[in-house]
């Protein structure tokens, strides 16, 4: 990813539901959004520099360390999606993102899932600073993607609905 990142969010490939993934509801099953959610940011992570190169040749990753997912309408075998990422903030150890999964044909939106990530030195297991090169790419996202209307959905809490 370049020094300056485009004002847009990240868009994923286009991902197939696979067909085990379907539970006996004959809906997509609540885990596998989770993958499809993790597969979008292990490909906006290696246009960041921070995939399984960066482990292997740098020692650092990232954990999840958090994560909200909200499930607003049903996904079936055969509906292709795709995702869409904000990185909406970051700091020197923590990454911020929000991401939408949506029917990649007819565009409505499936579900949503709010992530906050930390870098890891895998070496001591740990949370570490991204090394400059890497914060400095990441601050470009984030600028850019600050200038993006940001989504419906962020910030939201699980609770009852007040009945006062």
């Amino acid at each position: 990813m370049p020094e300056t990142a485009a004002a847009e969010p990240f868009r994923s490939s286009i991902m197939q539901i696979e067909p085990q993934w379907i539970d006996y509801n004959g809906h997509l099953n609540m885990a596998y959004y989770n993958v499809m959610f993790d597969r979008a940011i292990d490909q906006m992570w290696l246009q960041l520099g921070i995939g399984p190169g960066y482990m292997k040749e740098r020692g650092g990753s990232t954990f999840t360390a958090e994560c909200h997912v909200r499930y607003l309408r049903e996904i079936h075998l055969g509906d292709p999606v795709q995702v869409s990422v904000w990185l909406l903030e970051s700091d020197d150890k923590r990454l911020h993102t929000f991401q939408e999964l949506r029917h990649a044909t007819e565009g409505w939106l499936s579900a949503t899932s709010e992530n906050m990530s930390l870098h890891i030195d895998m070496g001591s297991r740990k949370v570490a600073a991204f090394p400059p090169d890497i914060r400095q790419r990441i601050a470009a996202v984030v600028g850019a993607h600050g200038a993006v209307p940001r989504p419906e959905g962020i910030g939201r809490n699980v609770a009852m609905p007040s009945k006062r």
